[in-house]
């Protein structure tokens, strides 16, 4: 990971890192060879430097922690998705831009 703000999610430690935060938890669901993803991923370290404190950022590198992709459906890359209390609150398929990112985040908190 290229940012100390973003966690990297497993299938071993995300149930505690997401669903038993007492944060809300934005998770980008990501692989190596997408070249969307790697697009997305300066704006996702952006936004955890920005929401240091109020929102956790964690990627799921989707070819290592096939459990979490299945668990959520993620059919296809990048897929982001905004958890509050344990509950999935918003799903975003595909490249997303900072603002719409800023916005969704912003409703939660």
């Amino acid at each position: 990971m290229a940012s100390e703000n973003v966690i990297e999610l497993t299938d071993t430690n995300f149930d505690q890192e997401v669903l038993s935060s007492d944060k809300p938890t934005l998770v980008d669901f990501w692989a190596e060879w997408c070249r969307p993803c790697k697009m997305l991923a300066p704006t996702i370290e952006e936004l955890a430097n920005e929401y240091a404190g109020r929102l956790k950022v964690g990627k799921v590198d989707t070819d290592s922690s096939r459990q979490a992709a299945m668990k959520f459906g993620i059919s296809a890359i990048p897929t982001l998705i905004l958890f509050k209390d344990g509950k999935l609150v918003k799903k975003m398929v595909g490249l997303q831009s900072k603002k719409d990112l800023k916005a969704a985040i912003d409703s939660l908190l």
